[in-house]
């Protein structure tokens, strides 16, 4: 199936639209190649927390990437199915673990048994979502619906 094209630089330009674009692939089988990565960003391309986010899912889901190196502005994900099992993914910087979970969490719905996911990063990052959101907000949100 031929990738879908998503412009990265579209409303904002910044990584949002790349880790949802990775997320719903994941999630719909479809292809994704996004473009223009962070292009209105003063350092464009991919950062830490975003190569984190797309290994994270491409692991879960069994997805292939291209393009997936720091500074790059360009990357097609093939995804796969997801799967069980211990994944461990570590950030390497003071990258944000809440942008990293905003790309993977919708993925781990469709995982069909058990699964455990640690992630090593920042949990109280500047234009992020502060770690104690997740706590009290997004937690107790996905356990009301059941997950």
């Amino acid at each position: 199936m031929k990738p879908v094209v998503i412009d990265g630089s579209y409303g904002e330009g910044g990584g949002q639209i790349l880790r949802t674009s990775v997320a719903l692939s994941a999630i719909t089988g479809i292809p994704v190649r996004v473009i223009n990565i962070r292009k209105k960003r003063s350092n464009p391309g991919l950062r830490n927390q975003h190569i984190t986010a797309i290994k994270a899912v491409a692991e879960v889901s069994g997805a292939k990437v291209e393009g997936l190196r720091l500074g790059s502005t360009e990357i097609t994900f093939y995804p796969g199915s997801p799967k069980p099992g211990k994944y461990f993914f570590d950030v390497g910087t003071a990258g944000s673990v809440t942008l990293v979970l905003q790309s993977l969490l919708p993925v781990l719905t469709l995982v069909e048994g058990s699964f455990e996911v640690k992630i090593r990063g920042g949990t109280d990052v500047p234009w992020s979502p502060p770690i104690d959101y997740f706590r009290s907000v997004i937690k107790p949100l996905l356990q009301y619906m059941g997950f």
